[in-house]
């Protein structure tokens, strides 16, 4: 409790409120915005990390996070656009009660069930995080490995339909964090001593999320403008109230759990709320055509697990989602050890964000309400003036980093390799978690080695790391299974792409 209220103490100073508000905001607009998202922001926004005090620049991405997570259930409703995957579910109810004159009472459930879940799974990291923190930080190299192992596994497994396009970006990632010099050896430098040092880990996240997404949008923009849905102040009626509280308890209870495991990810909480609602409403008859639950509960479980994937984050070290491994550069980028001892040793700043996120929830909550008509308006920017804004930014951010312009021709190559990734089906987030996690896996598999002289079976010498391997192998079986099962499917026409596309 003393370090709970000490984290409020930093998360109300008048600076970090401040920071809270803007990240709030921003994040909002962010994530009403189709294409852009919280990951994509704090991309852009990791230079500013190097003029901000620790604790006001996490606080502020925290606020990102959770306002990027609301402003995409806006797109979804208005413009039956997620602009995450998390918010697909949110569309299919969210926009048929829009198109009936109930954008107001989708817009409010939506905000009001972020703000239940958010709250309820802020105090269950606060109860959850410490517990995690202090059994991992009692393990030795070999189980760090492991879980490492399977976060990377884990997170690359459940993304996309093809699993061989997931581990592809994943090894990508991993060649991208061999890049530098390690025990005196130049490795995949090819003679360039500016490649020494590695490849900057800002640069790549600016490259992969900022210019890729904008490369990626040009290339499909739309001429014909956005068929906006018109929206007045959200507010609910006593029947939508009643009809709701229950899914935004249920989805809490999806979410975060989910969350907090290794995969992460929102996608199956939100997924799995939807069916349970649809199962448990006593009108059947409106899913479908835009019943209330299959916007609050999806919701609830979206909001719960951005919560949720802050437990293997703080208490591991491990991202299990794009905006979390942008979180994570920021920490490392000042100086922090990230891992199972960074509450122990920087207790200060892990409590005042833990505090901060409730406070950037009721923030969320008193100030989008209000501005819902405006965040409407916000979606008729012209596109090329948006992504052109995108691409000055994102270059100027990944020269600030060193002020070579070698950056920015690095900046150029994996940007371009981000465009290519969306167009063939390969997920980025598996890359960007394998370069973050590769040297970190390096490190932890040396130190197992030198402890042990050479001995390879010290890597399953501790009952933690047997576990893990077993889980390991358990989902490869089933993995395996489901697929001998799946009938092949048939090759998509020229038509299909064209109806996937405009879905």
């Amino acid at each position: 409790m003393d370090l709970i209220l000490d984290g409020f103490a930093t998360a109300l100073t008048p600076e970090n409120l401040l920071f809270a508000a803007l990240g709030v905001l921003l994040g909002t607009a962010v994530g009403v915005l189709p294409g852009i998202g919280p990951a994509m922001t704090l991309a852009l926004l990791l230079p500013v990390t190097y003029s901000v005090g620790a604790d006001s620049a996490i606080i502020m991405f925290a606020g990102i996070y959770y306002g990027g997570m609301y402003g995409g259930s806006t797109t979804s409703i208005l413009l039956n656009t997620p602009g995450e995957s998390s918010s697909v579910i949110t569309a299919i109810e969210g926009n048929k009660m829009a198109k009936a004159g109930r954008a107001a009472q989708a817009l409010a459930t939506a905000a009001i069930g972020s703000f239940v879940a958010g709250s309820i799974a802020t105090v269950l990291l606060w109860i959850v995080t410490p517990w995690v923190a202090d059994i991992v930080v009692t393990l030795g190299s070999p189980s760090y490995f492991a879980l490492m192992v399977l976060a990377l596994f884990a997170v690359t497994a459940v993304l996309g339909s093809s699993k061989l396009r997931g581990f592809i970006a994943l090894f990508l990632g991993l060649a991208v964090g061999l890049v530098g010099t390690s025990t005196g050896q130049a490795r995949l430098t090819f003679g360039q001593p500016l490649l020494a040092d590695g490849i900057d880990i800002v640069v790549v996240a600016v490259a992969l999320f900022a210019i890729g997404e904008a490369l990626w949008v040009a290339a499909h923009l739309r001429r014909k403008p956005l068929e906006i849905i018109p929206v007045g102040q959200p507010w609910m009626s006593k029947d939508d109230w009643r009809r709701s509280w229950k899914p935004w308890l249920r989805g809490t209870a999806f979410g975060f759990p989910f969350g907090a495991l290794p995969a992460g990810g929102a996608e199956l909480p939100t997924f799995l709320s939807y069916a349970t609602e649809k199962r448990l409403t006593r009108h059947p008859e409106e899913f479908g055509k835009g019943a209330i639950e299959g916007v609050a509960g999806p919701e609830a479980a979206n909001n719960a697990s951005a919560a949720g994937t802050l437990v293997p984050l703080l208490a591991l070290g491990l991202p299990t989602t794009a905006t979390a491994a942008i979180m994570l550069v920021a920490l490392q980028g000042y100086g922090f050890q990230t891992g199972p001892t960074l509450m122990d040793d920087h207790p200060d700043l892990v409590w005042g964000l833990l505090a901060s996120l409730f406070v950037a929830n009721a923030l969320l909550l008193v100030l989008n309400l209000p501005m819902a008509p405006l965040w409407a308006k916000l979606l008729r920017i012209p596109r090329p003036y948006l992504y052109a804004g995108i691409l000055f930014f994102a270059s100027l951010g990944a020269y600030s980093v060193n002020f070579q312009a070698f950056d920015l021709a690095l900046l150029l190559v994996i940007g371009t390799l981000g465009f290519f990734m969306r167009r063939f089906g390969i997920p980025v987030l598996p890359l960007i978690i394998g370069v973050i996690l590769g040297p970190k896996l390096e490190e932890q598999l040396t130190t197992a080695l030198q402890i042990s002289e050479g001995d390879v079976s010290t890597l399953w010498s501790e009952p933690v790391a047997v576990v893990v391997y077993v889980v390991i192998a358990l989902v490869l079986v089933a993995m395996t299974a489901a697929g001998l099962r799946r009938p092949a499917e048939s090759t998509p026409t020229p038509a299909d792409d064209k109806e996937m596309i405009e879905r």
